[in-house]
């Protein structure tokens, strides 16, 4: 009876189905494909560019990015929608009167919903990281619009996307890891919008979750029930995407002596894999966490991610 109580009241605190972990994690699979597919408008643009008075170009160019923006639109919107999604499974993890270990043994639905988020999110920026299209054919598209409105010129795709959402993208995209960031600010937002909660209940939630990813890695009778590479990453992008979190709620963050993540063990659990499979979680772990280059953080940790 509990459990449909609690559902019922999820239910009705998130009204909207399409915010809901489950209806967010379906479309996760769609966007994720969309975006490994996203080849850009590259040659197009080139073809403009070097022939600015060819009008025929410029609308082929013009025509070729307009739909390439109205799906970065949309995975841009789809963040705002994750980002929901995660509030809500923050709550319903670290709500009284349990612990976050008898949360996360007790309600594992919501726990594999929460680790599929972060993979999906590292998922997402590992490919946006590899791919430079998506930039350039963003900048083409708000040279084209601004040129246009100096000769007073209303383009039909600006409708789409006005200057307020473009200038929300562009800084969307304009992050290494979007996908991650946002994730990290909601959960600072969840800390300190929930002034009564505990910051431990949240990053104890965290910091339980890194450790179970890195037993799993580096415990050999674990790792061998591992029937594929995908498995593997599942618990990597994990695992790099909870110390990242960790990394922004915590006062002195993930890297310091103090923290409850053992670093030193998940960077080289890590580096024992391929490189090209844990490159990108490397770059996150250097680029999108807070305390890395802090005084706290020894020299041994900086030089494992050197």
């Amino acid at each position: 009876h509990l459990k449909t109580i609690k559902m019922l009241n999820y239910q009705s605190l998130h009204p909207h189905p399409n915010n809901s972990p489950n209806a967010v994690l379906e479309e996760a699979h769609g966007i994720l494909a969309e975006l490994q597919s996203y080849n850009g408008a590259g040659q197009e643009i080139r073809e403009a560019i070097q022939n600015p008075g060819d009008l025929a170009l410029q609308e082929k160019a013009w025509n070729a990015v307009c739909p390439l923006v109205a799906k970065l639109k949309r995975f841009y919107e789809f963040s705002l929608r994750l980002e929901n999604a995660l509030r809500s499974l923050l709550e319903a993890l670290t709500s009284p009167p349990y612990a976050p270990m008898q949360h996360l043994e007790r309600e594992q639905a919501l726990a594999k919903q929460f680790a599929e988020i972060l993979h999906f999110t590292l998922s997402f920026d590992e490919l946006k990281m590899t791919n430079p299209a998506i930039q350039n054919d963003f900048s083409y598209y708000r040279r084209t619009i601004s040129r246009n409105r100096l000769n007073n010129q209303q383009l039909e795709a600006e409708n789409e996307v006005n200057n307020e959402m473009a200038n929300r993208m562009s800084l969307f995209y304009a992050e290494a890891t979007p996908m991650l960031k946002t994730l990290s600010n909601a959960t600072t937002k969840f800390v300190s919008e929930n002034k009564t909660l505990p910051i431990e209940d949240t990053t104890d939630c965290l910091s339980t979750m890194a450790c179970v990813c890195r037993v799993m890695l580096e415990t050999p009778e674990y790792r061998c029930r591992f029937t594929n590479t995908d498995t593997m990453l599942f618990c990597m992008r994990v695992m790099v995407g909870v110390i990242i979190l960790y990394d922004h709620v915590h006062p002195v963050g993930a890297f310091a002596k103090t923290s409850k993540i053992d670093m030193k063990g998940c960077i080289k659990v890590l580096k024992e894999q391929p490189s090209n499979s844990v490159e990108g979680l490397l770059n996150a772990l250097r680029y999108t966490t807070r305390h890395l280059n802090d005084d706290s953080t020894s020299k041994q940790i900086r030089a494992l991610l050197q």
